[in-house]
């Protein structure tokens, strides 16, 4: 039995929009590695990665639509599944 793990990963735009999210993907995905460009953010986790729409709204102070993230959105690596309330993509067999 293979103990490999498959790397997911999400790109976002550098921005004012983005800052929180990011800082909200860092707290609810301990194991994620955050890779900052001038432009963009690439963050990587092994197997899965979680965007919350609870912890982004804590953040920011208002209430925040899950669906925003895909204005900011560049590429992603993995299976979405995709609910009000998270946002996570993980490879599926």
């Amino acid at each position: 039995m293979s103990t490999s793990q498959s790397i997911v990963f999400l790109a976002l735009q550098t921005n004012e929009e983005t800052r929180p999210i990011i800082e909200a993907i860092e707290q609810d995905n301990p194991q994620a590695v955050v890779h900052r460009q001038p432009a963009m953010v690439k963050i990587d986790a092994p197997n899965r990665l979680v965007v919350k729409r609870q912890t982004v709204e804590d953040l920011v102070g208002v209430a925040w639509d899950l669906q925003s993230l895909h204005v900011n959105l560049i590429s992603l690596s993995g299976n979405i599944d995709e609910t009000e309330d998270e946002f996570v993509l993980e490879w599926k067999q």
